[in-house]
Formats: C-alpha cells, structure tokens, sequence
C-alpha cells in the first residue's frame, strides 16, 4: 500500500503510520480504528485528559500511569493502549489529536474512501451524517469517510474540507464577508 507522503512528512504521521501498519498486521484495524474514536471523544469532552496531554509539568511515569488508568477505564483496544504508552513514554500525547487524525486518513485510504472533515456548530445526528455522507458519496463518486469535529465559534452551518478543497458555509464566514462588504 501506498501511503502519503505528506502524512508520513510529520510526526504525527510517523507515529500513525506505525500504529496503523500494526493494527493492519495484526488484522485489528476497526478495534483501534473505535479506541481512537473513544480518545478523540475523550480529548473533546474531557478538560483533565486534553490537559493530561498538553502539559508539560506531567513526568513521563506520571503521564505513563495517567493514560494506563485512561484506557483502561475507556476499555481500548490493548494496541492503541500500549500505543498510548508510547507516545506518553516519548513525551509526544500532546501530538494524541494530530495522530488520530492522520491514522483516521490512512484506514480511508487503505479501505479506498476519502475523507471528508466536517466541522459544526453543534453535533450532528446519525441522521445528517448519513445524508451528508450520500450527498459527498454522489458528488464525489467514492465512498467517503466523515471525520466530524464541533466547533461552537461557527455559529451555525458546516465547514467541510476534501483533499485540498473546502467549502465554508458557516454563519461565522458568511456574517464577516457581510460586515466587510459593508465597509466598501
């Protein structure tokens, strides 16, 4: 398989691309795919553990332990667990969010879909996601994978970005094209 240059180019990438040529080797892909989701949750909705991984007054033994009890209480996978343990031990958990990400591009690569990255204003249903989903399937004529993120600052629409391509359609946007199309 063919992996991106550009994913492989950071540190991020090189960490996912690890994990990600594990998981694949020890056929657990969808396991670590869901344990990843579980901590990318955990990053948006918990300030302790987005904090546990940005601090850097956390020890390494202290930061090890912290994510030991974390994925345990979470119940991943035992690959993304010791995963964790490596980037806690590397000092590199402040890099958790950029891996996941890039892990996330490589397993729609690997499974032939593109990602999409969708970002709110407020979580969307199962539902939106589905039509969202056909809609990006129809026009871009693949599968797609949707990696959603909530950001409250949009006020209200959606942000999606393909590949290199993004289409703006929050309130936040279209309110500062008006104020400035207002100064003259």
């Amino acid at each position: 398989m063919e992996i991106s240059g550009g994913i492989q180019a950071s540190l991020a990438g090189r960490y996912a691309t690890a994990l990600f040529e594990l998981a694949r080797d020890e056929k657990e892909l969808e396991s670590v795919s869901d344990s990843l989701a579980l901590l990318k949750l955990a990053l948006e909705q918990s300030d302790e553990f987005r904090r546990l991984t940005t601090s850097p007054l956390v020890s390494r033994e202290e930061a090890g332990n912290a994510v030991a009890a974390a994925a345990g209480s979470l119940e991943i996978d035992p690959i993304a667990a010791k995963f964790l343990g490596v980037l806690a031990a590397n000092r590199r958990l402040s890099q958790l969010g950029a891996v996941i990400r890039a892990f996330n591009a490589l397993v729609a690569q690997y499974r032939g879909e593109t990602t999409a990255e969708v970002t709110s204003a407020h979580p969307l249903s199962d539902d939106q996601v589905a039509s969202l989903r056909a809609k990006l399937k129809e026009q871009l004529r693949r599968d797609v994978a949707i990696d959603l993120n909530v950001d409250p600052a949009i006020l209200g629409g959606l942000i999606v970005k393909v590949g290199s391509r993004q289409v703006d359609g929050s309130i936040r946007t279209k309110l500062n094209m008006l104020a400035n199309a207002m100064k003259g």
